[in-house]
């Protein structure tokens, strides 16, 4: 039987990755990631699955990020009984992860069913539950970088960092078809040199086929210096009018970057010492796990938190623990940064602080990551007069600055300079990303000579 791929998720889109390579003795799946996008859309198609996780004999995790995780509790209800590779860090950050994903769907479908119950229709369920997420991560096996390990009766799988987020990696698979090899490299998601924390991603060799991201496979970001260079220039000008400086930033990741940068800012006293609060229940667990794991940081950073010099402890970094400090903040007039999710402004702390700040002109909201079509936050990107917040019309009133040089995957020049490094290849695959950005990098690759395609959904290839 030869060996096949069938792509399940994350396919000419950006969310819900998953993808079953398939060989004459073992299944394997590469992530199990949460489709993300209106609510039916959300249920529909992360309850419904065309491969039978029964016959699943082992899961490779590349990192904890919802839209690569965020459906294993799922599986897991519906049979999947294998074992769950992953590194290290990312089992402990996916366990928050899950868990935060857990409870908000349990708060969204609250909020649904007592509008369904007053309109007379069907009660709707969650997804999951929290006590499904303890199941799912008694399952989370932890591997360390470059360790070729047996994972099912004729596959292996070594983890490659993949400098995208804590713990993230590059997944190869070798598999062992009697009288040949397959080897399969899975990079999605791809980090970018140079970010703050991490080092650069590694690159695989003797590949024979690769799965890669297009999310920015027609965007050049701008250099990441300049995040550090634009953040002090927003604080400055910020304090200057005597306003608050609001972040919305995801709770994995971004914002810890964000208090990397500031750490520096303030170690320089490029920036005053004014206050600077964390407010995401989720962000200080996670940024906990950051001082925990520090293996999988770069040396700079490891060796600063091994010298008593985190970059997570500063004297006007505080992380807020309760809803009561959290109003506070709202009420004090001072000067201040606020770091608070969500990312994309649909939900958490973040909401409060915007009804509250963005209708004062002195007031600046700094937007560091993506913003989806149809979110809060794109509305703000694209600077909309009127927005409305818990059902409230507030006036736009507050400067908003984009920020987008913090990005951790790789843009286009990045994924060619990677592709180059594996050559050569029979086929590369290209997911993860929005038709538009991968139809470029196809046409790019393809120029180069080289063997690329871009799959649908549920499309199953035979590999030569």
């Amino acid at each position: 039987m030869p060996v096949k791929i069938k792509f399940l998720g994350g396919v000419r889109t950006v969310t819900g990755s998953s993808h079953l390579v398939t060989s004459e003795k073992s299944e394997v799946l590469l992530d199990a990631g949460l489709f993300q996008g209106r609510r039916e859309e959300f249920y529909d198609i992360n309850t419904s699955f065309s491969f039978n996780p029964r016959k699943v004999n082992a899961l490779v995790l590349s990192h904890a990020h919802v839209d690569h995780c965020g459906n294993i509790p799922s599986l897991i209800k519906e049979g999947l009984r294998c074992k769950i590779y992953t590194t290290h860090a990312t089992k402990d950050i996916c366990r928050l992860m899950l868990e935060d994903s857990a409870k908000i769907q349990e708060e969204d479908i609250r909020y649904v069913n007592k509008i369904n119950k007053r309109l007379g229709l069907p009660i709707r369920k969650v997804l999951y539950t929290s006590k499904d997420v303890a199941n799912a991560a008694k399952r989370m096996h932890p591997l360390p970088y470059g360790k070729k390990t047996l994972i099912t009766r004729n596959v292996f799988a070594t983890l490659y960092n993949a400098g995208h987020i804590l713990g993230s990696s590059i997944i190869v698979l070798d598999i062992d078809e009697g009288n040949t090899n397959v080897r399969i490299g899975y990079a999605v998601d791809l980090g970018r040199k140079n970010l703050p924390m991490l080092d650069n991603p590694q690159v695989p060799k003797g590949l024979d086929y690769l799965i890669l991201e297009s999310t920015y496979g027609n965007r050049i970001h701008a250099p990441i210096e300049e995040a550090k260079i634009k953040l002090k220039e927003v604080v400055n000008h910020t304090i200057a009018r005597g306003g608050k400086i609001l972040i919305p930033a995801f709770s994995l990741e971004r914002t810890q970057e964000v208090i990397y940068l500031l750490n520096e800012l303030c170690k320089e006293k490029s920036i005053a010492p004014i206050p600077i609060y964390v407010d995401s229940p989720l962000a200080t667990e996670i940024t906990d796990l950051f001082t925990f794991h520090t293996n999988y940081m770069n040396s700079r950073t490891s060796q600063a938190i091994s010298q008593g010099e985190s970059p997570f402890e500063f004297i006007n970094l505080r992380f807020v623990e309760d809803q009561k400090e959290s109003k506070s903040l709202n009420i004090d007039k001072r000067p201040m940064i606020i770091i608070a999710g969500s990312g994309m402004c649909e939900s958490g702390r973040i909401l409060h602080h915007l009804k509250n700040n963005i209708e004062d002109s002195r007031n600046t909201v700094l937007v560091v990551g993506y913003m989806a079509r149809n979110t809060l936050g794109k509305k703000i990107v694209e600077k909309e007069k009127i927005v409305h917040i818990f059902g409230v019309e507030c006036e736009l009133n507050a400067e908003v600055v984009v920020m987008n040089s913090l990005s951790g995957h790789a843009d286009k020049d990045d994924l060619v300079d990677f592709v180059s490094g594996c050559l050569p290849l029979k086929k590369i695959f290209l997911v993860h990303g929005d038709e538009d950005q991968a139809a470029v990098l196809l046409d790019t690759l393809s120029q180069a000579g080289l063997n690329v395609y871009m799959p649908y959904k549920d499309e199953e290839i035979e590999l030569e």
